[in-house]
């Protein structure tokens, strides 16, 4: 018969032990060498808890919104569409040009062009060509037909970036995206595979950027296309993200759903969170998977959460040895 204080003090010792060793991930081959139904029920739980706090974030964005989805779902865009140091600039960018600015100048690429790059204050930081040139004065014009005024370029964080992901080809891209149509909301909504994500997100920079990564200085011809990479990435933090806060917002649970099913469909990322949970003993299936360890990594993890964290908390019940 056990007695429920040796019980109590066996748990504990495991989850002060798997607390020793948390930056190491201790728990990956207890994960590895669970069986897929509860590895998924784990998973979903922490799939769960990372969508929650993400709400929270698409939450406050809609609230800026005045609850308009279209301006939310733009917000988000900007805000996934770089690299983590530069999300508060491309926000901000997306505030002073707002969507139903960029609506209202749709039918001319080039001018939703000429508001991203003027507001962003990236082309000051270039020499002129006669391509830049135009953008600048079409923005001089917008800017007084909507109040525009555009950013410091210092906001921007550029030093030791790819060029594939330079903010002045990302606004590019951004460009082209909203000059599709004005329904791109329905169209996130019905995503359901990785094949409608890259379709939908695989936007090509207009016909100046294939011979060009930066203003003013030829390259190349290329085309400059966001890759199978890039849009994955947008799929998992932008449309499995607002498909699930939509679905809850509408009480759909058909589109909560699909959110989880399209991140069962998308593959896992390649990070340095990841790297360390293969090293550590487990390989994502699917982003699926891999969100549930990045909730591990991130917020559980870092402080030593083990007595609160879902994977701690079965392996000190099932008496696993680590």
């Amino acid at each position: 018969m056990t007695i429920n204080g040796t019980t109590d003090n066996t748990q504990q010792r495991t989850i002060e032990r798997l607390e020793a060793r948390a930056g190491e991930h201790a728990c990956g081959g207890f994960l590895a060498a669970l069986e897929p139904l509860q590895r998924t029920e784990l998973f979903t739980t922490l799939i769960f808890d990372r969508l929650q706090r993400k709400m929270r974030m698409v939450e406050a964005l809609r609230t800026e919104a005045a609850d308009n989805w279209n301006q939310t779902f733009y917000l988000l865009y900007f805000r996934t569409l770089g690299d983590r140091r530069n999300q508060e600039a491309y926000l901000e960018l997306a505030r002073r040009v707002p969507y139903r600015v960029v609506l209202r100048e749709r039918k001319v690429p080039h001018a939703i062009e000429a508001m991203l790059f003027g507001a962003s204050g990236l082309l000051d930081l270039y020499r002129n060509d006669e391509y830049t040139l135009n953008l600048r004065r079409s923005f001089e014009h917008l800017a007084a037909k909507y109040e525009i005024s555009p950013l410091d370029p210092s906001v921007w964080a550029l030093a030791e970036i790819r060029p594939a992901n330079h903010p002045v080809l990302r606004l590019a891209q951004a460009a082209e995206f909203f000059a599709q149509d004005e329904f791109i909301v329905d169209r996130v909504m019905a995503c359901r595979s990785e094949k409608d994500v890259c379709t939908l997100f695989g936007i090509e920079a207009s016909e100046y950027w294939r011979t060009h990564f930066i203003p003013g200085a030829e390259s190349d011809s290329r085309p400059k296309r966001i890759g199978a990479f890039k849009a994955n990435i947008i799929g998992i933090n932008l449309v499995a993200v607002l498909q699930f806060a939509y679905g809850s917002y509408i009480a759909s649970e058909r589109l909560r759903d699909n959110a989880l099913s399209l991140l069962e469909c998308l593959p896992a990322e390649d990070n340095r969170y990841i790297r360390e949970w293969k090293e550590a003993g487990i390989k994502p299936a699917n982003a699926f998977e891999s969100q549930a360890l990045l909730q591990l990594a991130t917020e559980y993890c870092p402080v030593k959460r083990c007595a609160e964290c879902p994977a701690g908390r079965r392996i000190a019940r099932c008496g696993t040895g680590i």
